[in-house]
């Protein structure tokens, strides 16, 4: 199989380029604006009367349509929300018409003569195995407190397991969490979860767009083999001064922005945003839930700020950094603390004469994390560096074609203490180069978009060369088949155990050259983590507010690098005859995920519903054992629903229900005295005391039972005018109660659970 599929997707990749033909003429580009607010707009349609000529705009609200005859034509602008923009453009041969554009709200809309940007995005885009989340979607599910979070609709998106209500982690389609990349704004962000679970490192309302991908990403992303989140801050208010400020029981949040410069049709603009949230539940639950065993030892302090400049002509420039903090402390279990910060940079320019957008971006960040656990043994690691990347983006009429470089460097210093007390230390320095090309063409119904990806990784001397693929075809109107594919490759490597009874700790390695030789009596020719995804789906819309997708995946996980929890002895020359599993600092492994998701969304008028079912098979092999991961979950079901309520639609009620069939665990044997024999045989184990060592039985044999939540909450929203409003949320978390199993304490045979019934009162005011 793992000759097999790389071959499969390298013919496609091939078959796709050679159909790529493609030609220039002259063409209209421009910028679409807000022309009260100065905002982009989105997914805009923007076309030529009368002609098959048009495009939408993008993420930026920038559009390009080529091979437009010379003459005079009328441009069309249509947006959800806004009037009609017509005007007059002359083109001319050879020639690049280059303007902005500014709409104007609506305050009458016509939902029959709209048509949406998602139902144009569904037959324009391949979209294989991607989320797209906006605000309003989040707002949508039910909030812990007084404000929605990023983090708690992660875990309803297709293909996402959700590990647990306290330190859980998410493992999207068979990927572990070290195997999903998360970018903000082109940056790399190590840890997006706070340790409580419930909560992102993101402030939502600052969120513009997020794209997930689960699977068969293009060769933009790489450096990670499972899963990509890629997350986009929008800019600060650009006409006034604006903020919000919410408080509950969960924590509290300031957020202020505005112009530097007022934004003016045709003028520069500048602007800033700031925004400080806090979590002091560990306080407050010793008051409002004494019912909780030791209260809930969860803080945390997020602050993130962006200024922002944008050009007449539409290029931006942002500079944006953060400083994210989290402290945990289980007094029986372990203590941890980590810190996050990082500073960034990205411009997008658009230049003149020219029908490409030339985008960039150069970020530092570092990220440290400490765990201590109840034996009083230290776990750290630390990662700290850069990443870069330069973007050239082609407009070829309905075609599309990027090609970019992008670098990365940086250090990680970790140390590990095994259960026998063997050290794992590693400080290691890392850099890493890559180019990759993207083209999207459209051949009437069918959609192409073929991509190739070269990284080298320069610590392990190893270049992984990496085709793609994405394609749809539209059967009519409302079936489209879709597929995606493609080769991935990794460095990173996780600091955390498959044993620990809570995976709070989430640290980082860089790829080692201290594995076994051989794997299951083959040659190890690489020290890369590869995979090779393929996935298949099917996009059904019932009606034009209720839609299906299905989708199968099978994600081949041909060499991943562990460490290794069993080694005994050091690896020195003195050792030479003791086989690898024993003595090398890390394992290899290989193994599979392979399932199927689907998804039923209704969104109309005041009703929004939701559903998801996700089945799932994940395996692991080490060389001698094949065993099943701790987030291998095989049946996982999300119903979200909300309905607004009152004439003004000021009342809204939503809810959430999860159901999920039990995760492996490692059962318990026995017991024993745990000596440390620090001075090998001469060691005076007569005259000491030993810890209590746990004998375990085989790895992740037991299950777990299944877990399942209600949460639903009520929103009143108080309109006092334009720009303020005063929002009063009732939450119930856990409404029916359920003891979830959070873990199970070995030592006192006690089981210690999720989080039990918490109602909550928030209060958010925005002005």
């Amino acid at each position: 199989m793992n000759k097999i599929v790389p071959s499969i997707i390298t013919g496609l990749f091939l078959l796709a380029c050679a159909s790529v033909v493609h030609a220039q003429t002259g063409s209209i580009k421009g910028f679409v604006y807000d022309k009260e607010t100065g905002e982009a707009c989105i997914f805009a349609n923007v076309f030529i009367e009368h002609t098959n000529f048009g495009a939408a705009t993008d993420a930026n609200g920038f559009f390009n349509i080529n091979k437009v005859p010379a003459g005079k034509h009328e441009l069309t602008i249509t947006y959800v929300g806004y009037d009609t923009l017509r005007t007059e453009i002359n083109v001319k041969t050879n020639r690049i018409h280059s303007d902005n554009y500014y709409l104007t709200p609506s305050s009458v809309v016509l939902e029959e003569a709209i048509i949406s940007a998602e139902q144009r995005e569904k037959k324009t885009q391949v979209r294989t195995s991607i989320t797209k989340i906006e605000p309003a979607q989040i707002k949508r599910l039910p909030t812990m407190g007084a404000e929605p979070d990023l983090a708690q609709y992660l875990q309803v998106v297709p293909g996402v397991i959700f590990t647990g209500d306290q330190g859980g982690q998410l493992y999207i389609r068979g990927g572990s969490p070290i195997q999903n990349l998360v970018l903000l704004d082109g940056m790399v962000i190590y840890n997006p979860f706070h340790s409580i679970g419930l909560f992102s490192v993101f402030d939502s309302d600052l969120i513009d767009n997020t794209d997930v991908y689960t699977g068969g990403f293009s060769a933009e992303y790489g450096g990670r083999i499972s899963s990509v989140m890629d997350i986009r801050m929008r800019n600060g208010n650009k006409k006034h001064f604006a903020g919000k400020f919410s408080v509950s029981p969960f924590g509290s949040k300031l957020l202020a922005e505005g112009p530097f410069k007022k934004f003016e049709v045709g003028q520069s603009s500048a602007t800033y945003v700031l925004s400080a949230k806090t979590s002091y539940l560990n306080e407050t639950s010793k008051y409002l839930y004494t019912y909780i065993d030791d209260s809930l030892p969860f803080s945390y302090t997020d602050l993130y700020g962006k200024i922002s400049y944008n050009s007449p002509e539409g290029s931006t420039i942002n500079l944006f950094g953060f400083h994210f903090t989290d402290q945990v402390n289980y007094g029986a279990l372990s203590d941890l603390n980590w810190n996050s910060s990082g500073i960034g940079s990205n411009f997008i320019m658009v230049p003149g004469g020219s029908s490409v957008m030339i985008k960039a971006n150069l970020s530092y960040t570092d990220y440290s994390i400490e765990l201590t656990d109840a034996n009083n043994v230290p776990r750290t690691s630390e990662i700290s560096g850069f990443n870069g990347s330069l973007d050239f983006v082609y407009f070829l009429g309905k075609d599309e074609f990027t090609w970019g470089i992008e670098t990365l460097g940086f250090t990680t210093d970790f140390q590990y203490q095994n259960s026998i007390d063997r050290m794992i230390s590693q400080k290691e320095n890392t850099t890493e180069l890559a180019s990759y090309a993207n083209y999207k063409t459209n051949l009437g119904a069918l959609i192409l978009n073929p991509s190739f990806r070269v990284h080298y990784y320069a610590s392990l001397n190893d270049v992984s060369w990496e085709p793609r693929l994405g394609l749809k075809y539209n059967i009519n109107e409302k079936l489209r088949l879709k597929f995606a594919g493609g080769l991935y490759s990794q460095n990173l490597i996780a600091a955390n155990s498959d044993r620990d009874v809570v995976n709070l700790f989430y640290g980082f390695l860089s790829g080692s050259n201290n594995i076994p030789d051989e794997f299951d009596g083959e040659p190890v020719t690489h020290q890369l983590q590869k995979s090779q995804h393929l996935i298949t789906g099917v996009e059904y819309d019932f009606t034009r507010h209720f839609d299906m997708n299905l989708e199968g995946y099978f994600k081949n996980f041909s060499q991943l690098t562990n460490i290794n929890r069993n080694k005994l002895y050091e690896d020195i020359p003195e050792n030479h005859d003791i086989a690898d599993y024993y003595k090398k600092d890390f394992i290899i492994e290989e193994g599979y995920a392979y399932g199927a998701d689907i998804v039923f969304k209704y969104d109309y008028d005041r009703l929004y519903i939701w559903a998801v079912y996700g089945l799932c098979w994940v395996k692991r092999y080490d060389g001698i054992e094949t065993y099943s991961p701790h987030f291998d979950r095989r049946h996982n079901v999300n119903f979200v629903s909300s309905y607004r309520l009152g004439k003004d639609r000021s009342w809204e009620i939503s809810a959430r229900w999860n159901l999920g069939s039990g995760f492996p665990f490692t059962q318990t044997q026995g017991f024993y005295e745990q000596l440390p024999l620090y001075q090998g045989i001469n060691t005076n184990y007569w005259q000491m005391n030993g810890n209590l060592g746990v004998l375990y039985s085989d790895l992740n044999e037991g299950r777990l039972p299944w877990y399942h939540r209600f949460d639903m909450n009520i929103k009143k929203t108080f309109t006092f005018s334009k720009r303020s409003q005063l929002e009063i949320t009732a939450s119930i978390t856990n409404v029916y109660n359920r003891d979830n199993i959070f873990y199970f304490d070995r030592i006192n045979n006690e089981q210690v659970n999720q989080l039990p019934i918490m109602p909550s009162l928030g209060l958010s005011f925005t002005f």
